[in-house]
């Protein structure tokens, strides 16, 4: 390109003032820092808006989106990011308020030929282990994938094909005309796969950056299984609204995917992991929870 790329930064947040407020100063850190940070506020009713927008000596506008209604994450980012987008970015990375990146981590995401068809994206590391905050799917380079669970298990070089990456997705605006906007309607845990599987059907290719991290705590409790030849991951002691969005966007999402048997399966799959693995009280949620996705009855749970 002729011009430095235009790099805005996007992340939702609800009564976590500090922990945004931690957010925004990991990116006023970074050694090549965005142009713009957007951060949505899904109506807070802390003091959330008041302390971002006292920051200053920014090296970046900071725009705090105090929306009217709490849109969940995906609701929330998909506001920042079309604005971004329709302000000018050519580039708009995706983070959590809760994911800080290290000082280096955008320009390790900018080094080199930019491509405007590929999604980079850093490592997300979990402070507390060591480890990938979640398991990374990558090239096993014989035309499949793998799950990689920490740096040790990536291969050499710099950069690695991945897939199926939200946090830390830097999404050119090319790829954002033609996937479209973030479904704000899966409203929590649902968009962060929802979203890269449309990046990887529309043709685009998803790559890891060694160089470029963010840290994020990671679930504390999961639960792996191989289900159907695909692996399957349960957190145990989720809240019940948690539980909710989880399977009902799963539900609507593998439909879609993979067709009405496979849907049902995973329901299946889903039902029997609760019930050994929280007891069976949540039976009559995890049924709301299924149909809702058969039928495609989306946004916040009533």
């Amino acid at each position: 390109m002729t011009h430095p790329l235009q790099i805005t930064t996007v992340f939702a947040t609800m009564n976590r003032a500090a922990t945004a407020k931690a957010c925004v100063l990991a990116l006023a850190a970074q050694t090549r820092p965005p142009q713009r940070v957007i951060v949505a506020d899904n109506a807070s009713d802390d003091d959330t808006v008041r302390i971002l927008e006292a920051l200053a000596e920014l090296p970046f506008t900071l725009t705090v989106l105090a929306l009217p209604e709490n849109l969940g994450n995906a609701g929330g980012v998909r506001e920042a990011m079309e604005l971004g987008f329709a302000d000018g970015a050519d580039a708009v990375w995706i983070l959590d308020d809760d994911s800080w990146p290290r000082a280096d981590a955008l320009r390790a995401l900018l080094e080199g030929r930019w491509d405007p068809e590929v999604v980079r994206h850093p490592l997300q590391v979990d402070p507390a282990t060591g480890r990938f905050t979640w398991p990374l799917q990558i090239d096993d380079g014989a035309g499949g994938w793998r799950l990689a669970w920490d740096e040790d298990d990536l291969p050499d070089g710099p950069r690695v094909w991945s897939r199926i990456t939200w946090t830390g997705a830097l999404v050119p605006k090319e790829v954002r005309e033609i996937v479209g906007p973030v479904t704000g309607e899966l409203f929590i845990r649902g968009e962060d796969e929802e979203y890269p599987w449309r990046i990887e059907q529309a043709g685009f290719a998803q790559e890891a950056i060694r160089g470029a991290v963010l840290d994020h705590p990671g679930p504390q409790d999961v639960v792996h299984w191989k289900f159907l030849g695909k692996n399957f991951f349960f957190e145990r002691g989720l809240a019940d609204w948690k539980l909710y969005y989880k399977v009902r966007n799963m539900v609507w999402l593998k439909r879609r995917q993979s067709g009405d048997r496979r849907a049902i399966s995973m329901a299946a799959a889903y039902l029997t992991a609760a019930v050994i693995i929280d007891g069976p009280g949540r039976i009559s949620l995890l049924r709301r929870a299924v149909v809702d996705g058969w039928r495609g009855h989306l946004g916040k749970m009533q």
